[in-house]
């Protein structure tokens, strides 16, 4: 069943949202960590009730909750599809301009406000797939935000139709946007029994056909040394330096292997993503990555031989080893119930799509909802180039990603008793 009499309106809903600045902080305590991430999420409520989802509400905590309704009688598994709202904070993301290349032709698109951001079929590979489609980018000067508006836009869209073709037989299917995705608290205080959803799918993936069901184990890692402070003129059997015995520590982890620079595919690395200090006190922040949830306390083994060799080397340092779980692997909860990813790959196939299974170097939403009680893969939206001034999206992929979920939230109506 393609979608063929219907009018998208992704594309329009996508620009406007992208619009809006949603950026989110990772440094602020708060939740959501900025209130204009609300901006948006505001406006989607107002959109949902004009095209009649009734119940559509924005809590406190930045989270948007609405329903469409079942058009059968029979019982459904309820389902969530979920996007977050929020952009990275690693590219500025205030006055966007979204600009539209139709039928785009292959050729290097230079982006307006800055002539020097060029995005190329060289750069981008999957970019030669996408040649004829109509794209989306930004004008040079921010990121655009496809990652995960284009995600949100999917939705949006998905609602309109569904809302408009109640002859479609499907469940009852819950809507959830969330803040603060980008940051890693984007479902932290998300009311599980508000929702109530048995099966999720998030809209965050990239290439057209890539079906995501498996992530990163994560965790966080804190090291801090304690150093012995005295006057520099008379410090000679005194002073300890907290700030040199950090350094040393960062100096000993692996330039060649075990960090991010040098792997790829299953393999997991050691990253160190801050440190700060004064003479007394220095903490290095890490994160440790791996598929296998079982070989991070292995990785976390190996940093705490290196912060040993560490102190040996200044006498006096103590240190303090801490470790915070992030998330875990979404596949150690989806292949308790196969069906989720079953029937999302029947989805692709009716959309007319090649599936590809993939795993994912990092995390999304779904990963930490799978362990709250929503089995919660990731499904493609097209968004490409993420997080730089070379993001971009396809206008068809966005439409395609809504077909799909059309037909998924058909399959699962069909599977029920």
């Amino acid at each position: 069943m393609a979608l063929q009499n219907y009018q998208h309106t992704v594309a329009d809903r996508f620009m406007r949202y992208a619009q809006i600045d949603t950026q989110s902080d990772p440094n602020s305590p708060s939740q959501p960590s900025t209130e204009k991430q609300k901006d948006l999420s505001r406006m989607l409520v107002e959109e949902l009730r004009a095209i009649g989802v009734t119940d559509a509400e924005l809590d406190e905590h930045g989270y948007v909750y609405a329903t469409i309704p079942a058009t059968v009688d029979k019982d459904v598994p309820v389902l969530c599809y979920c996007a977050h709202v929020d952009t990275a904070p690693d590219c500025s993301g205030a006055g966007v301009k979204p600009l539209l290349h139709m039928s785009w032709d292959g050729k290097d698109i230079v982006l307006p406000d800055d002539p020097t951001v060029v995005i190329s079929t060289h750069d981008h590979p999957y970019l030669k797939e996408r040649i004829g489609d109509d794209i989306i980018t930004a004008s040079g000067t921010t990121l655009l935000g496809a990652d995960d508006k284009a995600g949100v836009a999917i939705i949006m869209d998905l609602a309109q139709y569904l809302i408009q073709h109640p002859e479609i037989k499907h469940g009852t299917i819950r809507i959830l946007f969330t803040p603060d995705e980008e940051v890693g608290r984007g479902v932290n205080a998300v009311d599980m029994k508000k929702l109530g959803a048995q099966y999720g799918y998030t809209l965050d993936g990239g290439e057209r056909g890539h079906l995501e069901g498996e992530t990163f184990s994560a965790d966080g890692v804190t090291v801090v040394f304690h150093g012995i402070s005295a006057h520099p003129g008379y410090a000679k059997d005194k002073m300890v330096s907290a700030i040199k015995a950090a350094s040393a520590f960062v100096d000993k982890l692996p330039r060649n292997e075990w960090c991010p620079e040098t792997t790829e595919g299953m393999e997991g690395f050691v990253h160190p993503v801050g440190i700060q200090g004064v003479l007394e006190k220095a903490s290095v922040q890490l994160i440790v990555r791996d598929f296998d949830s079982a070989l991070l306390a292995k990785h976390e083994e190996r940093l705490r031989a290196l912060v040993d060799e560490t102190v040996r080397e200044f006498p006096g340092v103590t240190t303090e080893f801490i470790i915070k779980e992030q998330y875990r692997n979404m596949r150690e909860v989806l292949d308790q119930h196969p069906q989720v990813m079953d029937y999302a790959a029947q989805a692709y196939q009716r959309a007319g799509l090649e599936v590809q299974r993939m795993s994912v170097r990092g995390g999304t939403d779904g990963s930490r909802l799978s362990f709250m009680g929503l089995p919660c893969p990731n499904l493609f939206t097209g968004e490409m180039g993420i997080h730089s001034k070379q993001e971009y999206v396809s206008v068809q992929d966005m439409e395609k990603a809504v077909e799909v979920l059309v037909h998924l939230a058909g399959i699962w109506e069909e599977q029920s008793n």
